[in-house]
């Protein structure tokens, strides 16, 4: 009787593993479970561009007007030590704390090979993508060596308005000092 039952377990266990593996096959398919898309594919690169106007020239050259061109006028930014601010508080922080002084610029970098990008499809269409990775900042003073004084994740929600990128959802998280 226990050979039986035993039998019985393990078919049903076969069976069951037969399922959810048609089941995963199935989602991937349909392009509901996204996988991270290639570094060298078309979005990824597009992505890697926008972060880099973001940070690059927004962030870093204070290149204020076409940072708030990739931005969405619904933005949320979350910084879990900073709190919540929309596209008005993000800009005005910009101005304020980030660009206020070339003495003692902060200077934000990608850290190597971190980017992902996941695409974000409606019916088969690219409506959006999450992008995410981890960043280094660095302070510059004027007569100083660049000296880094920290580092974060962020992730970054983009979203294809009139087949142009931006940026829609913006999250800073996880800071340590260095």
């Amino acid at each position: 009787m226990t050979s039986i039952a035993l039998w019985v377990f393990f078919k049903l266990i076969n069976t069951l593993m037969h399922k959810l593996f048609s089941l995963l096959l199935c989602l991937h398919f349909f392009g509901i479970i996204n996988a991270q898309v290639d570094t060298t594919s078309v979005l990824f690169q597009t992505l890697k561009k926008k972060d880099s106007l973001i940070f690059h020239e927004g962030f870093n050259k204070c290149n204020l007007n076409p940072l708030e061109d990739l931005l969405t006028s619904d933005l949320e930014f979350y910084h879990d030590k900073g709190g919540f601010q929309d596209k008005a508080l993000f800009m005005k922080a910009m101005r304020e704390n980030i660009c206020s002084s070339p003495e003692r610029k902060p200077i934000r970098k990608l850290s190597p090979n971190t980017l992902e990008v996941f695409p974000l499809y409606n019916n088969g269409v690219l409506y959006g993508a999450l992008q995410k990775g981890k960043h280094e900042f660095y302070l510059k003073e004027t007569d100083k060596a660049l000296y880094q004084t920290g580092a974060a994740l962020f992730s970054i929600l983009w979203i294809k308005e009139d087949d142009i990128w931006k940026a829609k959802r913006i999250y800073s998280y996880h800071h340590s000092a260095k």
